[in-house]
């Protein structure tokens, strides 16, 4: 049998040629599809902008509320939401 690669004489039960190293059949197996991203990389970055802006209007709002423990009590989740996922995708990256 001849190597497909460069043509040198191989045995007609070998694997690989000895020369070149290239294969002597096709893969049994095709490697898997790569899934295509559904969303946009900065979805998740708007996500926390949003998140800390709300956050950030919660603790101004706090100030002039007559009951501003509720408000800074949201404001803190919120700030803690956005810290969240931003752990959750850096780690995910990985």
């Amino acid at each position: 049998m001849l190597c497909r690669h460069c043509g040198t004489e191989i045995a007609d039960k070998a694997i690989v040629c000895f020369r070149c190293g290239a294969g002597t059949m096709d893969p049994v197996r095709q490697p898997a599809p790569i899934r295509s991203q559904r969303r946009s990389p900065f979805f998740a970055f708007a996500v926390v902008a949003l998140l800390l802006i709300m956050a950030l209007y919660l603790g101004q709002a706090s100030r002039t509320a007559a009951n501003p423990d509720t408000l800074q009590t949201v404001a803190g989740v919120l700030t803690g939401a956005a810290i969240l996922l931003l752990v959750i995708r850096t780690l995910r990256r990985r």
